[in-house]
């Protein structure tokens, strides 16, 4: 078998690369000192500073500057860890520093004619290079880390611009949540930024805009998050967003809170079926944490026919379904009665029930016998029944009015006779 031989290399041969191949060394200082001499020639004239950026883009790297390119259009130079500026730069010209330039954000007026300006030429930057839209959003959850570093009204600046870019598309409004970070929790500066947020926000764009952004992001749960901790109560919380106009933020705020109490409501009451806590252990854990997180007692009864309702494995044949279900709920009817004590929670109930049973086909039948067993268990009394009847009917209307008319005649002949002898009385 025959090997090739390795051919003969001449000594002190030079193998050559070619230039795509070799690696540009990064210089970020570079880049500034280019980028700055720029602006500081556009001056404070928006359309030259558009035109210099534009020309740039052909001739440095912004996909491999990006970063540095948004701390100058926002901070006026090379931000460090800290958000302070970098002073290592190079020597101008005429022997000045060249290290900061006024054609930023930060330098700019801090009215929203001013604000808008300035918005322009980030619109027009990202829809001239895409590429920097992504970079974009890494680096605002970088500068807003950098938020306790920056002065009082350069933070106010930062969050109406920051209102500006949200509102436009250009940042997602779920890089907020990088405010929850300690440091600045603990000092208040997340909540104070968010607030001049929201205020902007609202002027600007609207009210029902603002509550859909904060959906979006994520917040209307997480309000509580940005407080410091030792502020941390829906007290405060109200006082701080009511005071700037914001009463609406607190609403969503404390219906998000509420859905999310009445989960873990939910949960808790799972919980305590399968460990087999008796009735007297589970109405009081109920009542403490509807208590803690304010849930109104008629939505309360409908979470515990749900519960309730998902423990059994309901039979598929409708002639023994009737007698499990009554079986079923009257160990129950404790927990109901704890819960309907007043007008609106039996009726809340009483919809409930006819609800599922529209929704369940196999229960269609067992509606009235349901709803006598709560009578006689005095889940519902005769009053909230009657008003069902007349007016409190909804799904499946017409069966279940035909189930229920024979007890409802009964209920009435006994009102009646109840009355009568009050008055022989």
């Amino acid at each position: 078998m025959s090997q090739k031989t390795e051919k003969p290399v001449l000594s002190g041969q030079r193998i050559k690369t070619r230039k795509r191949d070799e690696k540009e060394k990064y210089d970020p200082f570079g880049f500034r000192d280019y980028i700055l001499g720029g602006l500081n020639g556009a001056g404070t004239d928006l359309e030259a500073i558009w035109k210099f950026l534009d020309q740039a883009g052909s001739k440095v790297d912004y996909r491999r500057y990006g970063e540095v390119l948004f701390d100058i259009l926002i901070a006026g130079g090379l931000l460090v860890p800290g958000g302070s500026i970098s002073q290592d730069g190079s020597i101008s010209q005429d022997g000045d520093k060249l290290w900061k330039t006024n054609a930023c954000v930060f330098e700019a007026p801090e009215d929203m004619v001013s604000m808008r300006n300035y918005e322009q030429v980030f619109i027009k930057l990202m829809r001239r290079y895409k590429y920097l839209e992504k970079m974009f959003e890494e680096e605002m959850k970088k500068i807003l880390l950098f938020i306790k570093g920056f002065s009082d009204i350069e933070r106010i600046k930062l969050a109406r611009m920051t209102t500006l870019w949200i509102s436009n598309g250009s940042i997602p409004p779920t890089v907020l949540q990088v405010l929850t970070n300690e440091h600045l929790i603990k000092d208040g500066l997340a909540l104070e930024f968010l607030i001049e947020l929201f205020v902007t926000y609202k002027q600007e764009v609207g009210n029902a805009h603002l509550l859909t952004v904060l959906k979006k992001g994520g917040l209307e749960g997480r309000l509580m998050d940005f407080l410091p901790p030792n502020k941390r109560t829906e007290e405060n919380l109200r006082a701080q967003f009511e005071e700037k106009g914001l009463s609406d933020v607190v609403k969503l705020h404390l219906a998000q809170a509420s859905q999310e109490a009445k989960r873990n409501l939910e949960i808790q009451l799972h919980d305590d079926f399968n460990d087999n806590k008796n009735m007297k252990e589970i109405i009081s854990n109920i009542k403490e944490l509807s208590s803690k997180h304010d849930i109104p007692e008629h939505e309360i009864i409908v979470l515990v026919w749900t519960v309730v309702m998902t423990q059994v494995e309901w039979n598929k044949k409708e002639e023994l379904l009737a007698d499990q279900a009554l079986k079923h709920l009257k160990q129950y009817s404790p927990l109901f009665s704890a819960f309907s004590t007043t007008a609106r929670s039996e009726l809340a109930l009483m919809l409930k029930v006819q609800e599922y049973c529209y929704e369940n086909m196999n229960f269609m039948r067992v509606f009235q016998k349901i709803i006598l067993l709560f009578y006689k268990t005095d889940v519902l009394t005769e009053e909230v029944i009657l008003k069902w009847y007349k007016e409190g009917h909804s799904k499946g209307k017409t069966t279940f009015l035909e189930q229920m008319k024979k007890f409802i005649e009964w209920l009435q002949n006994a009102e009646e006779e109840s009355e009568s002898g009050e008055d022989e009385d």
